[in-house]
């Protein structure tokens, strides 16, 4: 009789470790996903911004087609990016063109003084920085879901009801190394 309680006991605890180990694991997944959407979000928001921007830019500078058509292409390739990786690859080949779009908008001083653009420009930073905000916390619920998933005895768990490691949202080696450098500020 003793020995029966004993295998209760065991097969309850057991039971008990797969169901804590597996909402754990899905409420990290959800986690994840939930932060995922948010970056996509702030990416369309973005995208969205760009048509004005490059129509503003256009008045001032119609000479500059090179870089309207680079904007464009890198705009339609990050709509159609799917999956985190090629959404990456696709926003940095997009932040690329950006940078050259603001380039040439230097050149104009009329252009930098027009209230469109300044407002244009103030809404990017501000989606930038909610862009930068979404991937540190997607990032994170990686970190958590695949730490999770990786070690014991959660990776048993992990392991029988198939969840899967994540893909970190990162920077390309090229922009990594302008994050890298320290601001030149000049007054």
């Amino acid at each position: 009789m003793l020995y029966m309680w004993i295998i209760l006991a065991i097969v309850v605890v057991a039971i008990l470790f797969l169901w804590v180990a597996y909402n754990s694991l899905v409420t990290l997944r959800i986690r994840v996903d939930e932060a995922w959407s948010d970056i996509t979000v702030q990416l369309k928001r973005r995208l969205d911004l760009i048509p004005n921007l490059v129509e503003t830019v256009k008045g001032y500078a119609a000479h500059e087609s090179g870089v309207f058509q680079a904007v464009t292409e890198a705009r339609a390739n990050a709509l159609n990016a799917k999956g985190v990786k090629e959404t990456a690859a696709a926003d940095n080949q997009f932040e690329g063109a950006l940078k050259s779009l603001f380039a040439v908008s230097e050149a104009y001083p009329d252009l930098k003084a027009n209230q469109n653009f300044i407002e244009l420009q103030q809404e990017l930073v501000d989606t930038e920085d909610k862009i930068q905000a979404s991937r540190r916390f997607y990032n994170g619920g990686v970190r958590d879901l695949n730490t999770k998933i990786q070690t014991f005895p959660s990776n048993v768990v992990a392991g029988m009801f198939g969840f899967k490691n994540r893909d970190f949202f990162e920077l390309d080696e090229a922009e990594q190394k302008v994050a890298e450098k320290p601001v030149d500020v000049k007054f």
